[in-house]
């Protein structure tokens, strides 16, 4: 399957679209990507043993369909708040598939104990770079360009799956409203003309959970 070909990402969803036959456990896909994530709640060593018969069937899955899945991109991550004594082994082919506190998944860092101030930190550095880049290329520029830019450009950074992180911790909380201050006086903007990152984050956690209560889309895209 040639890479940056047209067809690449159809014929990768034709070969890879029965990926989850065969499997108990839970398999997460998205675009044209291999699996991104397998689970399974783990309440006792069946459940284990289950989860390990199932990434057995996927190496299997991928000599079957001449694939590779690179075991050096793989993580065991356990979430639970009980300490336990020893780590969970699992293995992919004859490899011991190493274990972590963390990992990224669709561009949001999630720890294990679900604490959030890793991806906090993470998606501080990112607006700041833009923020500065906005100032200098557009130090003469008008209002109305300030904005469209920091609106376009350093808002979607802030508020990227906001609705799963979004921090409700003081510290954190501040961090991420002194960017948002500082693109609004660069604008020459009225603070109170922009909703707060607090405000369009709890905009944007109600509607995740009410579209996961749905099953579906319910709500419109949110204006800038």
């Amino acid at each position: 399957m040639p890479h940056g070909s047209v067809l690449g990402p159809l014929l990768f969803l034709a070969c890879g679209n029965d990926i989850w036959k065969n499997t108990e456990s839970n398999i997460r896909l998205f675009a044209d990507d291999c699996i991104r994530v397998m689970y399974r709640k783990i309440t006792d060593s069946s459940d284990i043993d289950k989860l390990q018969t199932d990434l057995n069937r996927l190496g299997e899955w991928a000599v079957e369909n001449g694939m590779k899945i690179n075991p050096g991109k793989i993580k065991a991550v356990s979430f639970t708040n009980t300490r336990a004594k020893e780590r969970i082994r699992y293995y992919f082919g004859d490899q011991l598939i190493p274990g972590a506190s963390n990992f990224k998944y669709l561009g949001i860092s999630i720890r294990s104990d679900l604490n959030w101030a890793d991806h906090v930190n993470y998606t501080l550095r990112k607006p700041w770079k833009a923020l500065h880049f906005i100032m200098r290329i557009l130090k003469e520029g008008n209002n109305n360009t300030k904005r469209l830019a920091c609106t376009t450009l350093l808002r979607p950074i802030l508020e990227s799956g906001a609705g799963c992180w979004d921090p409700y911790r003081e510290g954190q909380v501040s961090a991420l409203n002194r960017v948002q201050k500082r693109a609004t006086k660069f604008a020459n903007i009225n603070e109170s003309g922009w909703e707060t990152l607090a405000e369009r984050g709890l905009i944007a956690r109600m509607c995740t959970l009410f579209q996961a209560y749905k099953g579906g889309r319910a709500w419109k895209a949110m204006d800038f």
